[in-house]
């Protein structure tokens, strides 16, 4: 659905799959929608050009935009997962994208979701927990803010992501080729190779960077999506055929995932900030001892954040 209709009313409601909201937050640069299902960030526009700059989740490519990832990022080996000497189904990437989110507290630069769980949750993650998300506007920045809290009485065990897909290209008359990644300062990266079955492999890409940057190929998404793990670096932007940046993710996140769908030629790019993997191919422990993930002690709270630029 695109989003060149929004009024100025900070929220309406629409039809689609059941009654949802929309959220709007804007300052003098830049404006934001958010949709209550899944706290999904729909549109980033800058004001003085109308320049769209999340992808409009057409279902022929990907019919999603900014998915948050919870409890699980990826995928479980076998879609099964291990914890308290039980075996559960899980799906990848978790169950909060697909669930509605409750409006916690909105102001002129912030909107603040809830999620919490409750006995469809509890059937298929049997730990409690209190997840919100929040986004903050400032100038030409969003600010994606992470709040997990355990209200349990045991340790609550996570791992968390986003997925936000961005237009790449930015500007008409070119393609996704004539683009190119941004990684900042760094001379190259090494991605965690994955196979067809969407596990990690133990074996690695690298790839030489020029000046931080990395063309964007038609071939680059063929081995799914690239896995930058251990830090590499901070930033990951797009630029248009003239090289120059035109947005920006920066994040502490350990890892993060950069994906388009292969051989479709779609016309966007996701950079994914993650505190989380998916199971590596070998992997037969438990979901205390998957990589990368989390853990909160009882009443405590686990915060993370990363910011969009454009």
């Amino acid at each position: 659905m695109a989003y060149d209709s929004f009024n100025t009313d900070k929220m309406f409601h629409l039809e689609k799959e059941g009654i949802m909201a929309i959220y709007q937050l804007h300052n003098d640069v830049i404006s934001i929608a958010v949709e209550s299902r899944g706290a999904e960030l729909k549109s980033l526009k800058k004001l003085d050009s109308g320049t769209e700059y999340m992808w409009c989740a057409d279902a022929k490519y990907w019919g999603r935009t900014s998915p948050v990832l919870f409890p699980f990022v990826g995928g479980v080996k076998n879609r099964e997962y291990r914890t308290k000497g039980r075996t559960y189904q899980m799906t990848q990437h978790g169950f909060a994208r697909d669930m509605e989110f409750t409006l916690l507290s909105q102001n002129e630069s912030e909107l603040w979701f809830v999620l919490s769980s409750n006995k469809e949750t509890l059937e298929k993650y049997p730990y409690k927990f209190t997840l919100k998300l929040g986004y903050r506007i400032e100038h030409t920045k969003v600010t994606v803010l992470w709040q997990v809290e355990n209200p349990g009485e045991e340790t609550l065990f996570f791992s968390i992501g986003g997925h936000p897909a961005f237009n790449c290209p930015l500007e008409g008359g070119a393609g996704q080729t004539d683009c190119f990644l941004d990684f900042g300062s760094t001379d190259k990266v090494t991605s965690t190779r994955i196979s067809e079955n969407g596990l990690a492999l133990d074996a690695v890409d690298e790839y030489i960077l020029e000046n931080g940057k990395l063309a964007l190929t038609e071939h680059l998404f063929d081995r799914d999506a690239l896995v930058i793990e251990g830090n590499q670096t901070d930033t990951a932007a797009l630029c248009g055929k003239d090289g120059m940046r035109y947005l920006t993710v920066t994040m502490d996140a350990p890892l993060f995932g950069i994906w388009s769908p292969p051989g479709k030629q779609a016309p966007f790019v996701c950079i994914e900030p993650w505190y989380g993997r998916c199971d590596n191919e070998n992997f037969t422990g438990t979901l205390e001892e998957r990589e990368w993930g989390n853990q909160i002690d009882p009443g405590q709270v686990w915060n993370a954040s990363y910011t969009i630029e454009i």
